[in-house]
């Protein structure tokens, strides 16, 4: 059978969501987690853009291994050229380049012809070309170009070069029949089309971000661009999880060789809904907290007496495991390391001392420890950044007729700073405005602050989830604790800690 690549956004596409901030550190770890997925491609962002994003896209070229790293770049030389200089140590680095070219576009964004559009297109292509013959081509919002003119223009980039020619609905405006007629007609009628593969990039403005891409797939599609948790500009893309698993579930219709590990789909969803602090709703297909879950009495029945009456899907395939482990207070170093390598996760020496430390602390005040306790445990652990700031003592008075009030002790860089003690309007408050005073961070706007139970039982492990606005930018920070005031400060402190390794970058 044939395949489809599969083309991962999520680091610059997904990024652009509104209030995202990803640190490099955070960008690294979603790219190595999608590279376990083994999705062909990874953007890993737009190096022109911000020093920053330069660094992130560079970091994740160097480390990742068994996949293609990706830049964007607009038709301009020195876009190109950052986006060569942060790529190009990457196993196998691609260049992609993009113009507009609908009308709308030309004549009030660019305020060029199509002549003037293609020129730049084939100009940018032959510089890009002397450094890579891994060449992307996008014809930004496609859906509304007329396809005479798409295929004189991929015609053009084809024969300087292109590799790959891109069909984005770039606002979201097509609908599946229509999209699916559009690809093939520019098959039809781009002569050299047989010469690069033919992707698409949709959006979900009108929530069929997914069908658009399956009618693309259905009509000569390649390859599919999509961000994990579907996570992108305004309504966002096509998400991963949907296209993959749509595409595995049913290969009987689609004939396709899929190739991607699905059982690495939940972990990647967390990953990014922590690093993001873009929440899932309950019954967001695939990940949702609902996706299989089940309430009807009919469904229930069904379900208990054959899986597949109600369910197309087997929940591990998504690597979702509910079974309890044989883990606790008495395990050692050892029980706690296979683990770690039945689910593929790869700590070194000094993070897995501190994850063991943090394994045993729950072990104690814990009955039964579950696989989600020791995942969420390890969410703390994934992302390697210098942690400028860590809470080495935390105590909270609050109660009817007591005024809260927060002790917290931390240590920054090996030193202990003397505990603070500040009042609030209630203990999480008094505890974040301790930490102020101890950070000497004051400009911190609080957008949002979540208390979630990761697990069940009168133990469960509370995840606390923090999104700050620092000097114009949001930081997401989260924590599992059994102790959710814990959870609070640390999470707090996570947000701190990746403004002032932001900073440090920028």
């Amino acid at each position: 059978m044939a395949g489809v690549k599969i083309f991962d956004t999520t680091l610059r596409d997904g990024e652009q969501s509104p209030g995202v901030t990803l640190i490099p550190e955070e960008k690294l770890a979603i790219a190595k987690q999608l590279a376990k997925m083994k999705v062909n491609v990874i953007e890993a962002g737009f190096p022109i853009s911000s020093d920053g994003d330069f660094n992130a896209v560079k970091m994740v070229a160097e480390n990742v291994k068994g996949v293609e790293v990706a830049a964007l770049a607009r038709c301009r030389k020195s876009d190109i050229d950052r986006a060569w200089e942060a790529v190009q140590h990457a196993e196998n680095p691609r260049i992609h380049v993009f113009i507009a070219s609908s009308p709308i576009h030309l004549e009030y964004k660019l305020q060029m012809s199509e002549d003037e559009v293609l020129n730049n297109a084939v100009e940018a292509v032959k510089y890009a070309a002397q450094y890579t013959d891994n060449i992307e081509f996008s014809a930004e919002d496609a859906s509304r170009t007329g396809t005479d003119f798409l295929a004189r223009l991929f015609k053009a980039v084809i024969d300087v070069g292109a590799k790959v020619i891109n069909i984005p609905d770039t606002v979201g405006y097509a609908v599946p029949s229509e999209f699916g007629q559009l690809i093939k007609d520019v098959k039809e009628k781009t002569p050299n089309i047989d010469q690069a593969e033919i992707s698409v990039h949709c959006h979900n403005d009108l929530g069929l971000a997914v069908a658009n891409s399956l009618a693309a797939i259905e009509n000569g599609a390649s390859q599919v661009e999509v961000s994990v948790n579907g996570i992108g500009e305004r309504a966002g893309n096509a998400a991963l999880e949907e296209i993959v698993m749509a595409l595995y579930t049913r290969q009987d219709y689609y004939n396709l060789d899929i190739t991607q590990d699905t059982t690495q789909i939940a972990r990647l969803s967390k990953l990014v809904a922590n690093s993001t602090g873009i929440t899932l709703q309950a019954n967001k297909a695939i990940v949702g907290a609902n996706a299989f879950a089940h309430e009807a009495g009919i469904h229930q029945d069904g379900v208990i007496k054959e899986r597949t009456t109600y369910e197309i899907m087997d929940a591990k395939t998504i690597g979702l495991d509910h079974n309890k482990l044989v883990l606790g207070k008495h395990s050692g170093r050892h029980a706690l390391k296979d683990f770690l390598e039945k689910y593929d996760y790869e700590l070194d020496q000094e993070s897995f001392e501190s994850f063991f430390k943090r394994f045993k602390d729950l072990a104690d005040k814990k009955k039964n420890v579950s696989n989600a306790d020791i995942i969420a445990l390890l969410d703390n652990e994934l992302y390697d950044y210098e942690k400028i700031y860590e809470m080495e003592y935390i105590s909270v008075l609050t109660g009817k007729g007591l005024l809260p009030t927060a002790t917290v002790r931390l240590k920054k860089e090996g030193e202990i700073i003397q505990s603070a003690a500040c009042n609030g309007d209630g203990p999480v408050d008094a505890i974040f405005q301790t930490i102020n005073e101890l950070t000497g961070i004051e400009d911190i706007k609080l957008m949002s602050y979540k208390i979630d139970a990761v697990t069940e039982g009168k133990d469960a492990l509370g995840e606390a989830f923090i999104a700050a606005e620092i000097d114009g930018k949001i930081f997401t920070g989260h924590s599992s604790q059994t102790d959710i005031t814990e959870a609070s400060a640390a999470a707090y402190i996570e947000a701190i800690n990746k403004y002032l390794v932001y900073t440090k970058n920028k």
